[in-house]
């Protein structure tokens, strides 16, 4: 699976909109939406953000592992 594809399958499984991450991670809209479209690169800041956000693993957010790994 893409990385991008896995941002938007969680955020759609939480019923979070694109909105409410991008407020999450203090951008816009737009900003975050190229993120699950692929078009840009997330930074390693993001992904913590959203790891601790979400208590899921960075690696699973990231498309590297098929399983997710709630943080201790």
């Amino acid at each position: 699976m893409n990385h991008y594809q896995r941002l938007k399958d969680i955020r759609e499984d939480r019923d979070l909109t694109q909105k409410d991450i991008a407020s999450v991670l203090g951008i816009q809209q737009t900003h975050y939406s190229k993120y699950e479209l692929g078009k840009q690169k997330m930074g390693i800041d993001k992904y913590i953000i959203l790891a601790k956000y979400y208590n899921i693993s960075i690696d699973y957010l990231a498309g590297i592992v098929d399983t997710p790994r709630k943080l201790k």
